[in-house]
């Protein structure tokens, strides 16, 4: 038996398990800090300094105040939508949001259903319909439709378009229908793919502010936003919940929950 003391260079054990420590530190800081990132292509990646920094959560370079801040590369959503952010509709807003709604009635129906695969509008929510033309104003949804259809709209007007057609009662068709199967990516996600339900925000099992009722939506609609937002072409979800869920879900998947969602309410 050994009479050295344990924290001494002549104990070979401890001499020995210093020595592998080192070693798994040197080797896993090799790896996880310099080489793992190195192999990104991205370039904030780019070289050993970077790659460590980059690894770490850190800046490159250290803000000096004196720069000008670095703006997106596209325009984002700035509404922060709250329960309280439309007041209660009166009914001369909803008598000008129907005089404005004549103008949308090719597309979104005479009474907010839609015959032309575009979004159903009659019952929606009021933050709903204002959000996405708010959005469409200042470019942070982009179509070559309602782009140019809300480009003079004032904030006034998009409040009065969403409390007319929140004012509009959703037809019967509009209800959901018990004998339609609900797909798991709508009822349970896929939690090992940090998918939550479609209906933990679109009603179901929860509703968020912001979120739209999506029962008898057109299949394509659903589909192409989702397609959207999994390559990024539709940006305006504030936190970037819909992005993350979309690029997660597989073909399969949107083709499910697309369908569902038009089925369940016919």
């Amino acid at each position: 038996m050994s009479t050295e003391p344990l924290f001494s260079l002549r104990n070979r054990w401890f001499t020995t398990s210093a020595a592998a420590m080192v070693v798994v530190f040197v080797v896993s800081f090799v790896i996880g800090f310099i080489w793992l990132p190195s192999v990104q292509r991205d370039a904030q990646f780019q070289g050993v300094w970077n790659a460590i920094c980059s690894a770490a959560g850190l800046p490159r370079n250290w803000f000096a105040g004196d720069e000008a801040p670095v703006q997106p590369a596209k325009t984002l959503s700035t509404v922060a939508l709250s329960p309280y952010t439309l007041a209660p509709p009166t009914p001369q807003s909803i008598g000008r949001g129907a005089t404005l709604a004549m103008q949308c009635t090719m597309c979104h129906g005479e009474r907010g259903m839609s015959q032309a695969n575009t979004p159903n509008l009659a019952g929606q929510y009021p933050s709903v319909v204002y959000k996405q033309l708010l959005d469409f104003k200042t470019g942070a949804r982009v179509n070559a439709v309602m782009s140019p259809m809300v480009v003079n709209l004032s904030d006034q007007d998009m409040r009065d378009l969403a409390a007319y057609y929140a004012y509009l009662p959703r037809p019967s068709t509009a209800r959901v229908r018990e004998d339609v199967p609900v797909p798991d990516i709508v009822a349970t996600g896929a939690p090992m793919r940090n998918i939550a339900p479609c209906a933990s925000c679109h009603g179901g099992i929860d509703k968020k502010v912001g979120s739209p009722w999506l029962n008898g939506m057109p299949a394509a609609y659903i589909k192409a936003q989702l397609q959207a937002f999994a390559a990024g072409a539709r940006y305006n979800d504030i936190s970037g919940q819909m992005r993350n869920v979309a690029r997660n879900m597989t073909p399969d998947e949107i083709e499910a929950a697309a369908s569902y969602y038009a089925a369940s309410a016919k």
